[in-house]
């Protein structure tokens, strides 16, 4: 990993430092995926309170880290571990357009 980026806003699974580019594998439970059909589930499940609040709290995190890295002059990229799991190939063609804008543009 080049210099300085292990300390990049949002800890992102996958950088390209020369493109600027950050990406994220985000889990669809832990960071809220499909939320309102999600949030609905969790108020009917036991300790709706505690997961209601985490997972919003992820959610917020992560827009304030992206808000962050795009200020830092980065572009990100965030992947869903569904799409990731259903269509590698998909979400790989998605990284290499990003990187290509990111390179080329």
């Amino acid at each position: 990993m080049e210099k300085g980026t292990q300390v990049l806003p949002g800890k992102p699974d996958v950088v390209f430092p020369r493109a600027r580019l950050a990406v994220f594998c985000d889990g669809d439970f832990w960071h809220g995926r499909d939320w309102e059909s999600r949030l609905e589930k969790l108020q009917r499940g036991s300790n709706s309170t505690y997961w209601v609040a985490k997972i919003q709290a992820n959610i917020e995190r992560d827009l304030r880290h992206g808000q962050a890295l795009r200020q830092l002059g980065w572009q990100v990229l965030r992947l869903w571990e569904k799409d990731i799991l259903g269509d590698p190939e998909g979400t790989s063609a998605r990284v290499i357009e990003a990187l290509e804008k990111a390179m080329f543009d």
